[in-house]
């Protein structure tokens, strides 16, 4: 399967979603909810998903909840085979927890460019978080872990984004 345009976008996902936190830590308004600054603010315009966050959301909460949401990101997508559960349920989970509509029409953006983006995860339940998003490292990722024996094996690279050996590619 050719995947490098859902890489792609994805990537391209990402660094909107860098940008958009750029822009609303530049607001200088921490404690102000995210989706009420995507309406006031000329710069955030562009980034209508910040309009499906939970209504209290802050900046500082939204900045902590996307360091966690999307940490797994660069390193998923330059996987041989790209694992479409760990890409969205962190994001999922991370900044759409109690939040099932804001997850739907987040959702329904990505898949504009990405079609399988978020199929085959769990519903989410209404209002079951208003915590701030949790410490990663304390749960189970949904990424398999790489045993510690294949550590020390030299790191060998096949197909994308490194060309099959022979390949003019």
């Amino acid at each position: 399967m050719d995947d490098r345009f859902d890489r792609r976008e994805l990537l391209l996902h990402l660094g909107d979603m860098l940008e958009a936190l750029s822009c609303l830590t530049k607001a200088g308004r921490p404690d102000a909810p995210v989706a009420r600054l995507a309406k006031e603010h000329d710069s955030l315009q562009e980034f209508g998903y910040l309009r499906a966050l939970a209504p209290k959301m802050t900046v500082a909460e939204f900045s902590a909840r996307v360091a966690s949401a999307f940490f797994l990101w660069p390193k998923e997508l330059l996987e041989s085979k790209l694992n479409h559960k760990a890409l969205a349920s962190t994001v999922q989970h991370d900044l759409f927890d109690g939040n099932p509509d804001g997850w739907k029409a987040y959702v329904a953006h990505v898949q504009k460019k990405v079609k399988w983006y978020g199929l085959g995860l769990p519903e989410l339940k209404r209002g079951v978080s208003a915590e701030p998003a949790h410490d990663a490292a304390e749960e189970a990722s949904p990424v398999e872990t790489t045993p510690s024996a294949e550590w020390d094996a030299p790191d060998e690279k096949k197909g994308w984004p490194w060309p099959q050996p022979g390949s003019t590619s």
